[in-house]
């Protein structure tokens, strides 16, 4: 056993598991809430607004994966660099890649990344990326999902040197309300409240709760509109979120776009049209409207939600080439 595994209490060694290394692990995921709160029982981390990516070390096989199972290597290929030299032979990080514009994470900064098919390219967009780690799910031959998050949290900050690009998410114990209206001002995304003896779940759990400073989410494009005037590509995109199997309409957004992204993504939306409505809901303009496979998804920044389930002042901030179309619903915040 790992020697820092091995200097764990011996209640937290009972909660290793044997296993030979993963190929995939499913995300824990975050459940949003307006019920902000300070609790001794709870952590507080930054929410970083970038992409989701896990890194998997077998020995001398290092990979990157996105939350749906997609390789990230093309993205990244700095992360494989670093994560080949830290010194452990099997270990699966769970972290968040970002980019700055200036001391704030953006997500818009880091399109150039997204979807790229060599390392050559990424490379050459200039972008410059870290991934913030803030979990180990994996450490040579030992699965960590059931032992307590702080106790992760441990394991992970000593098993490892960071060094750029690779970067601890540090987190206070906490005044969690304090801090949360301390970080909103700066421009930051908003905090992650995670309980401090939560075990690593597959799934969207509420032991780890979004605080989120601003309103945004993915949601699916099911069509676009035709441009206007001097407008290039198209006018805006028609969007929408999955319930009961069911692609719901939640209105258009046309703003947030810059002409390269309006000439290139238009070409690619002309590619997958189709004639029939995706939307469950028929009460929308179908003049100028062209309806597309909802096979794209994009992030989208707004005010808040309408009371018939439409966006108030959305606006484009990127594609999510890392979450499934039908995995695509409308958020709504719960209680602690």
């Amino acid at each position: 056993m790992n020697a820092l595994l091995q200097s764990m209490p011996q209640e937290i060694q009972k909660k290793f598991k044997k296993k030979p290394f993963p190929v995939f692990e499913k995300p824990m995921l975050a459940t949003l809430t307006k019920d902000y709160f300070s609790d001794p029982q709870w952590i507080f981390e930054r929410k970083l607004d970038g992409v989701r990516c896990f890194i998997y070390k077998n020995k001398d096989n290092v990979f990157l994966k996105s939350r749906n199972d997609k390789i990230l290597d093309a993205s990244y290929p700095e992360l494989i660099t670093a994560a080949k030299k830290m010194k452990v032979d099997q270990i699966i990080l769970d972290g968040e890649v970002v980019a700055f514009d200036g001391e704030v994470t953006s997500f818009e900064k880091l399109q150039p990344r997204l979807g790229v098919t060599s390392a050559e390219k990424a490379r050459a967009t200039n972008v410059k990326i870290y991934i913030y780690v803030f979990d180990i799910l994996y450490l040579d031959g030992y699965e960590l999902l059931k032992v307590p998050l702080e106790h992760r949290k441990y394991i992970l900050k000593n098993c490892i040197e960071f060094k750029d690009p690779i970067r601890y998410t540090i987190h206070k114990n906490t005044k969690g309300l304090e801090y949360f209206n301390q970080v909103c001002p700066k421009g930051w995304e908003g905090l992650l409240a995670k309980k401090r003896d939560s075990v690593y779940e597959h799934k969207r759990s509420k032991n780890w709760l979004k605080f989120k400073c601003v309103a945004n989410q993915e949601l699916v494009i099911g069509g676009y509109t035709e441009p206007q005037k001097s407008r290039i590509g198209f006018g805006s995109l028609l969007l929408g979120y999955y319930h009961n199997d069911e692609l719901h309409y939640a209105g258009k957004v046309g703003t947030g776009f810059s002409d390269q992204f309006l000439d290139d993504f238009s070409k690619k939306l002309q590619k997958i049209t189709i004639k029939k409505n995706p939307f469950s809901s028929k009460s929308m303009e179908s003049k100028n409207v062209h309806f597309v496979k909802p096979i794209y998804v994009a992030e989208i920044g707004f005010e808040e939600w309408t009371k018939d389930n439409k966006l108030r002042q959305p606006r484009f901030q990127g594609m999510r080439y890392d979450k499934d179309p039908k995995d695509v619903v409308k958020e709504t915040a719960k209680e602690k």
